[in-house]
């Protein structure tokens, strides 16, 4: 493998190339081969761990063992389909379909994010595409009800407080308060603010030693912390001005999970 192209023809200063861990001392000559003919772009080599079969042995592209990612893929919606149908029948044929490709791609690549990149894991259709434990459908389903809030709150003037859809296609919710300022009286509550406090601080820390773990653990938290803000605090049913001031930590919360999780290059449904 050779820089060449990519530095002379592409103009690139940064070369990462994420390759199995076996792969080390190939990429530390390739690289040391690059300098020694002048070449001063970032070379790195980020290595990974290897995936396991539920029977805890290695999983080989090259000696067929396992199915092509496109295989894995479909296999993955196939199955997020047959929850989302289970946990909502009344959704449409398209729409199912449409949310079940969400979940189904989502769990794929959370699976593999959620680790440490060299740690081995296990892979498991059914602990990936759970619905409570540390997985992408977990954190989904909680945007998914935060959506489900915003859509229930019948009140409709803006500058009374509420929430109301911008209409654009990922409609998210604008949120306003009498105050315009947030009530943290139950320890919830609080706990939850603190959560979405520490976002600004998790996402730099993803590109030390390149682990977007961290970033997908801060969001199992958070999801946690909102679950049990849910539980413990009513929100639509709530008197102002703790309404309003629950809304608004509905709305930031959703906010969070959908921008994090697209950080990890994963999509969220409306419904589930």
């Amino acid at each position: 493998m050779r820089s060449d192209y990519r530095i002379n023809d592409l103009k690139r200063d940064t070369l990462w190339y994420v390759v199995g861990a076996p792969q080390t001392l190939h990429f530390k000559q390739i690289f040391e081969i690059a300098r020694r003919e002048g070449d001063k772009a970032d070379f790195r080599h980020i290595p990974f761990g290897n995936i396991l079969g539920e029977n805890r042995k290695l999983m080989k592209t090259r000696s067929g063992e396992n199915v092509p990612m496109r295989d894995l893929l479909e296999e993955a919606i196939t199955r997020a389909e047959k929850i989302v149908a289970e946990k909502n029948p009344e959704l449409s044929g398209p729409e199912r379909k449409e949310i079940a490709k969400i979940i189904g791609i989502g769990a794929v690549k959370y699976a593999d994010l959620s680790q440490y990149r060299m740690t081995d894991y296990v892979f498991s259709w059914d602990k990936m595409l759970a619905l409570h434990g540390n997985t992408a459908p977990y954190l989904q389903n909680a945007y998914v009800r935060i959506r489900s809030i915003f859509r229930k709150n019948v009140v409709a003037p803006f500058s009374r407080g509420g929430a109301r859809e911008t209409g654009d296609s990922t409609r998210e919710s604008t949120v306003a308060t009498e105050t315009n300022r947030v009530i943290l009286a139950e320890p919830t509550e609080l706990d939850l603010a603190k959560r979405l406090c520490q976002f600004a601080e998790i996402v730099p820390q993803v590109l030390n030693d390149f682990r977007p773990n961290i970033l997908a653990n801060y969001l199992f938290e958070l999801a946690n912390s909102f679950h049990a803000f849910y539980e413990a605090c009513p929100v639509l049913k709530a008197e102002e001005l703790a309404r309003s001031s629950r809304l608004a930590l509905c709305d930031l919360t959703g906010r969070v999970l959908q921008r994090a999780l697209k950080l990890l290059g994963i999509e969220v449904p409306e419904r589930m």
